[in-house]
């Protein structure tokens, strides 16, 4: 690869730090809400769903409250969040010259149970993230940043569920 091509280094992980905690501010300064993903993907799933099957939301009164009646799931802050979060990763990969298609995985694992491995992984995370009412960056973020005990012990426990679950996939890895 020559100099040209090669990718340019990672912003210093205290600046990104300090910069992701002003959004964070920004966000309950304007929005009076935390950062989170879960929300805006579920909203976006669900007009969706609104567009094919309208009569399974009339009849699921947490998913009426999105899309029952004139509402539109679309017309909410944090769809608009969600899109400019998936933009504005691709357009950092772009610019930081790290954009490229791959399969992280270990030497043990072919690519094909990598992908079947992380869409498992994914759907729990958001059953999970729906379950507990906000994903990880929304519990972990917004819960930590205004000390909610409740987000501070899902944290706890999404770390001690990481570990203790790469025990028994460690040798996919390895």
């Amino acid at each position: 690869m020559s100099s040209t091509t090669s990718p340019r280094p990672y912003l210093n992980p205290y600046l990104a730090g300090t910069l992701l905690g002003i959004v964070l501010f920004l966000a309950f300064f304007i929005t009076g809400s935390g950062l989170g993903a879960s929300g805006g993907l579920n909203r976006l799933l669900v007009f969706f769903q609104d567009s094919f099957w309208p009569e399974h939301i009339d009849q699921v009164p947490y998913l009426l409250k999105m899309a029952g009646g004139d509402s539109n799931p679309l017309d909410s802050w944090i769809v608009f969040l969600t899109v400019g979060t998936i933009f504005g990763g691709f357009l950092s990969g772009w610019l930081g010259r790290r954009l490229k298609f791959e399969t992280n995985k270990g030497p043990q694992l072919g690519t094909g149970m990598r992908w079947v491995l992380a869409f498992i992984g994914g759907g729990l995370m958001g059953y999970g993230a729906r379950l507990a009412r906000g994903c990880t960056s929304g519990q972990a973020l917004s819960g930590g940043a205004v000390l909610s005990v409740g987000s501070w012990a899902f944290m706890f426990a999404v770390f001690a569920g990481a570990y203790a679950f790469a025990y028994f996939l460690r040798k996919t890895w390895n």
